[in-house]
């Protein structure tokens, strides 16, 4: 697609998009003096659905008039209330229904797939991520490898970009499994980098691992909503994703998982056990013996927060009416609208580190600033903008297609040119 400098494109673009309806099913933050914020933070906490509230009213005031009977006789009952995401779940993320449950939050999750899959031996032990993986991925990781008596420095395999580069290379990847893939228990990397924005060729990495007998899974926290997913197809063991960025559902909402269904009745993997992953037939018989539902759901622990639960159900509708295709085309227009403007940017204040091939990129661009890049960001919010800050330079941009517009994207990128002028103009003047 040709881009064009100046307002009278953002215009136009929005003009003719399709999407652009869906801006109004959020509430925008707004400024102080009152006008809407541009919100490109999705990334990092996704707005809020106006048909939220109705969804968790509903609980509340079924709570208020049924009590306990609305576990069976509320008006979207409470018993089976997490089966209800499971098909809008599974399209999502390309999975069957039995491969998919929401539960418990996206570490807590990590952990108990962890679990089952990686089950370190003599022979092979070692734990595969990525440099700049999210930290709490890297804790639960090294956490796992002490747990089972191993030492980090020796069983923690930490994938790092080739010198002077800032993302990873697949057949790097490749490589390394070509290289140690006996030794290898687990291959754990985050589908899209949180830090980079770099998307993962999670298909042709999976493969590669099986080839070498390692188990594969991915972090989805920055993947699932954002990027097509085709998760039963590319035959990934396991995967994890929160729902509270892309997906929309509040601060701390309820998460997901993926367990593929080859591992759906393998009695042979050790795994955490509670009542709500207990057949539901006779999980009220109350009996001490656990057996397991089939898939996904046999790993689940507790029932779910409804409250929590709500919010992730109203997301989901939406997801579902609009389809990860149509959210995709808009979000490669959005990130390569967003490219070209920054292109037009002095390139000597920054550098965009994100990949500029669509195909190795979510809605996420992160740029770096060479200096006094915290007091950019902090001019860029002064002024309306809310992006994201990461240590030590690095500015997180997130044109998300559901509410972005080409006209955010487009004011983006003036405010950033006009910050960077008035701190070249400040740091002059000292």
């Amino acid at each position: 697609m040709t881009f064009e400098p100046g307002r009278e494109f953002a215009e136009r673009m929005d003009a003719q998009d399709d999407l652009a309806h869906a801006r109004d099913l959020f509430y925008i933050p707004r400024t102080k003096s009152g006008e809407e914020a541009i919100y490109l933070s999705g990334n990092s906490l996704g707005l809020q659905p106006k048909s939220t509230a109705a969804d968790i009213t509903q609980e509340l005031e079924d709570w208020q008039t049924m009590g306990v009977a609305a576990h069976t006789h509320g008006r979207t009952p409470w018993l089976p209330y997490h089966e209800f995401v499971t098909n809008p779940l599974a399209s999502l993320v390309g999975a069957r229904p039995i491969e998919v449950v929401a539960m418990n939050s996206l570490t807590v999750n990590l952990h108990l797939m962890m679990v089952s899959f990686y089950r370190p031996s003599a022979a092979r032990h070692k734990l595969v991520i990525e440099s700049q993986a999210f930290p709490s991925d890297h804790y639960a990781v090294e956490s796992q490898i002490r747990f089972h008596g191993f030492d980090p420095e020796k069983s923690l395999i930490i994938v790092e970009p080739r010198p002077g580069e800032r993302t990873l290379r697949t057949d790097d990847i490749e490589q390394l499994l070509e290289d140690h893939g006996q030794e290898i228990a687990l291959v754990l990397l985050g589908g899209v980098n949180y830090y980079t924005g770099q998307l993962f060729e999670m298909e042709r990495i999976t493969r590669a691992g099986h080839k070498h007998g390692c188990y594969v899974a991915f972090d989805l926290a920055h993947a699932a909503g954002n990027v097509p997913l085709r998760l039963h197809d590319w035959g990934v063991d396991f995967a994890c994703w929160c729902s509270y960025k892309y997906l929309n559902s509040g601060p701390g909402s309820v998460a997901g998982c993926f367990v593929h269904e080859r591992h759906a009745n393998n009695s042979q993997l050790p795994r955490l056990q509670g009542w709500w992953g207990h057949q539901k037939e006779t999980r009220f018989n109350m009996t001490p013996e656990f057996h397991a539902i089939p898939g996904a759901e046999g790993w689940q622990l507790s029932n779910p927060p409804i409250l929590s639960l709500a919010p992730v159900k109203a997301s989901l509708e939406i997801f579902d009416k609009y389809g990860m295709k149509a959210l995709r085309e808009k979000s490669v227009r959005l990130t390569g609208y967003l490219t070209f403007l920054l292109d037009q940017i002095d390139a000597a204040s920054f550098s965009i580190i994100t990949p500029r091939d669509p195909l190795q990129r979510g809605c996420q661009l992160s740029i770096t600033l060479r200096e006094n890049g915290r007091q950019v960001f902090e001019r860029l919010h002064a002024a309306g903008i809310v992006c994201d800050w990461r240590e030590p330079d690095c500015i997180r941009v997130a044109p998300t297609p559901l509410y972005n517009s080409f006209m955010d994207t487009y004011l983006f990128a003036e405010v950033l040119k006009t910050q960077l002028n008035a701190m070249k103009t400040f740091t002059r003047g000292k």
